[in-house]
């Protein structure tokens, strides 16, 4: 991928030709930036891909056969990391979820083993039916020239965990004098990208950038940024003054919390 040139001067962004599919169906991507998926080469378990509850984007490996799952289920699995500088193959000592495991091979190797070439390569030293994360996940994001690639830089490098605690207000200061502003969450890609970063905080709850006001009488994002979507957890969102909006560590659900409360919080960079 090529990086672009400066940008002209005083401009806060720029837009790409990355988007949703209108009809929202989701296609399937291998991780790995070049690696084509092929409709006509998987490797699917019998009734795979089942696609329970609507939401199985990512795949684990079992022998040889594929199974679809959700990305963060909370069933964790060991994944398969492709390095390309020495052509090598590694099974993560550790349990985690997808997104963290995508996270871990793109860190310490080059990424999730991708492709039925580097599946084939693959010789796993264990004779177990362990099952493992393999670099196969599906979203309905495309680029404007109909490619296909897998590529997607999404702000999980814009954003930070910030594990001090402090209430609402104090975060909200934090974050707009050390880095950008208190995260805000306008779609369900940036909720997963998130709740992954918060599954790492030391409170059981994590601050995020919505509060209410008792004068209009409804929610706001700080940011300005219209709330078009929401993952509040069923009966908890309390419209009372002095609440905010805090981030459950463990599933991800929005609850309305005092915002004198002192949670962990997630800033923007």
């Amino acid at each position: 991928m090529k990086r672009l040139p400066d940008p002209p001067q005083k401009t806060d962004g720029a837009w790409i030709g990355l988007h949703t599919r209108r009809d929202g169906n989701r296609t399937w991507h291998w991780s790995l930036p070049g690696v084509e998926f092929n409709e006509s080469g998987t490797r699917w378990s019998k009734r795979q891909p089942d696609d329970q509850g609507g939401n199985e984007n990512c795949v684990w490996l079992k022998g040889d056969k594929w199974h679809d799952a959700h990305c963060d289920d909370d069933d964790e699995q060991k994944c398969i990391c492709y390095n390309e500088t020495t052509q090598t193959y590694h099974v993560s000592d550790e349990k985690m979820t997808w997104f963290q495991a995508q996270r871990y091979c793109r860190e310490h190797h080059t990424d999730l083993i991708s492709g039925l070439t580097q599946l084939q390569e693959f010789r796993p030293n264990r004779q177990s039916m362990e099952t493992l994360w393999i670099g196969l996940f599906r979203d309905a994001w495309m680029w404007s020239d109909g490619s296909s690639s897998s590529f997607r830089q999404f702000k999980t490098d814009k954003v930070i965990l910030i594990k001090e605690n402090k209430t609402w207000d104090e975060a909200l200061n934090y974050c707009r004098e050390k880095h950008q502003d208190l995260i805000s969450i306008i779609n369900p890609d940036q909720q997963r990208w998130v709740q992954e970063r918060a599954m790492d905080a030391d409170t059981p709850f994590v601050w995020v950038g919505m509060r209410y006001t008792c004068t209009l009488r409804l929610w706001f994002w700080v940011s300005g940024h219209l709330v078009c979507y929401d993952n509040w957890a069923p009966d908890k969102k309390t419209e009372n003054r002095d609440m905010a909006a805090a981030m459950d560590r463990g599933g991800g659900m929005w609850f309305a919390k005092a915002d004198n409360s002192t949670f962990n919080f997630i800033c923007t960079l």
